[in-house]
């Protein structure tokens, strides 16, 4: 009975404390820094973008769709407005996802493998994963190395898909992980090495 009203006082001052809260103001402050974290304006967007690199130089052909951070990562999601390819940064505060030296010493594979593995038992599900080029193109101010693929994905409508994995590290603890893939037909290296050109 002693813990019971314990709870339930425990309960009653949190009631009021929120209550408090809210009378003061505090709806329009939790409001206000939810929208400059998380708001869609082009302003909070490109500060969140920042995070993971300068894209004020990028032509006005690609658009900066997302840029978010959670659980421990960090991500840009950018976009060619005319064929839709999309471009993925990330950035993982602990152990980076693909790094340039899985591409030196010839991991890049089996680690990309052991990725799609894991997404077996997700709602989607990545088949036929084959390398089928490996280069270099210019990211962040520096030349990284490249493998070019071709996948399937299951329960989505557009059949195979074509792009390229990548990383570029910036220093002892700052490196990026780069995806960007299209329909395979329409994957354009050009689209993905001009937006990176821009990219420091």
């Amino acid at each position: 009975m002693v813990n019971l009203i314990k709870k339930f006082l425990q309960i009653l001052i949190l009631s009021f404390a929120v209550i408090g809260f809210l009378s003061v103001g505090g709806k329009d402050f939790l409001i206000t820094q939810y929208n400059n974290f998380f708001g869609n304006s082009e302003e909070n967007l490109m500060k969140r973008a920042s995070m993971l690199g300068d894209f004020s130089q990028i032509s006005e052909e690609y658009t900066i769709d997302r840029a978010a951070s959670a659980f421990g990562y960090k991500g840009v999601l950018a976009e060619h407005n005319a064929s839709g390819q999309k471009i993925f940064i990330i950035k993982s505060d602990k152990n980076q996802i693909i790094t340039v030296d899985d591409f030196n010493n010839g991991e890049v594979e089996s680690k990309i493998n052991s990725l799609i593995r894991k997404f077996r038992y997700q709602s989607l599900q990545i088949d036929d994963f084959t390398i089928t080029k490996k280069g270099t193109m210019v990211a962040y101010g520096k030349n990284v190395p490249y493998v070019r693929f071709t996948a399937k994905i299951n329960k989505l409508p557009i059949g195979t898909i074509g792009g390229v994995v990548s990383a570029v590290d910036l220093n002892n603890d700052d490196s990026r992980t780069i995806v960007a893939l299209n329909e395979n037909k329409k994957y354009s290296q050009l689209i993905t090495n001009e937006f990176f050109k821009k990219v420091k």
